[in-house]
């Protein structure tokens, strides 16, 4: 998952502003890094932004977790509302011309929260902690997020994931999804994951067995392509945290959720 550019400043201002829907209503614009010479923000100061916005706060347990009034949860609340309005009517669009409707979610901090790892490791990013982490299969859900799955298959519509995590991580990612209630078409058919050492034959154009070579955003289009050009769905919204999720086309509408902790190119 996180190929990191793994530096909180760079999403922190889109997310703490509210910005989060991508492409319906309140557009944003791609990220980039800073190029001014002045002294960059404090990252003591960013990560208190950062806490404030989620209402970090440690659990009994001593797991970091996001409050359900916070900043953080009012965002994801908005992009929800909008999300469930423009889904019911796209689904009735897409079947009036004849179309299978489809939605694709990202999981990691779309649908997954990783707030108390990023707390734990100060931001940072580790490929074995973080490989730990997900095995645990215990992170909670982002608000609203599995609610929103559970909303577009009632409405008739096709669920997809297409996420940055390996095929080594598949059982752990699907009993997770399962504990948050995420519980809709978790097969091999419909959860997309990385897998290097076997990538399917339409990403040939940048993973052979063996040897990947696809960015983030060449990857998820690509997956995205599969599912419209192979398996024939329309895909009229895709939900991620980050724009590498989002970009590429072969979706209708895109919404980007609230992500400040780190940046995936």
């Amino acid at each position: 998952m996180h190929k990191p550019l793994r530096i909180a400043a760079i999403a922190a201002a889109c997310a703490l502003s509210g910005a989060a829907l991508y492409g319906a209503g309140a557009a944003t614009a791609g990220q980039s890094t800073a190029n001014s010479t002045h002294e960059p923000y404090n990252i003591g100061l960013l990560v208190k932004d950062i806490d404030t916005y989620y209402g970090t706060a440690a659990d009994a347990d001593g797991v970091y977790q996001a409050s359900p009034t916070s900043p953080y949860a009012k965002d994801l609340a908005r992009i929800d509302a909008s999300a469930r309005e423009y889904i019911d009517k796209a689904a009735r669009k897409a079947r009036h011309h004849g179309e299978k409707p489809a939605v694709v979610f990202d999981i990691d901090d779309t649908l997954l929260l990783s707030l108390d790892y990023e707390k734990r490791y100060n931001y940072t990013y580790n490929s074995a902690s973080w490989a730990a982490y997900v095995n645990k299969a215990d992170r909670p859900e982002v608000f609203g997020s599995p609610e929103l799955v559970q909303y577009a298959e009632k409405k008739g519509v096709e669920v997809f994931y297409n996420s940055g995590l390996g095929e080594a991580q598949r059982a752990a990612a699907v009993e997770n999804l399962k504990k948050v209630g995420a519980d809709v078409n978790l097969d091999a058919g419909h959860m997309f994951l990385k897998d290097a050492a076997n990538p399917p034959s339409y990403l040939s154009a940048c993973a052979t067995p063996g040897t990947w070579t696809c960015t983030t955003v060449q990857y998820k289009s690509g997956t995205r392509k599969h599912i419209e050009q192979d398996l024939g769905y329309e895909i009229i919204a895709n939900f991620g945290d980050q724009y590498s999720d989002l970009d590429g086309g072969y979706a209708d509408q895109k919404y980007k959720l609230p992500n400040p902790t780190y940046f995936v190119s």
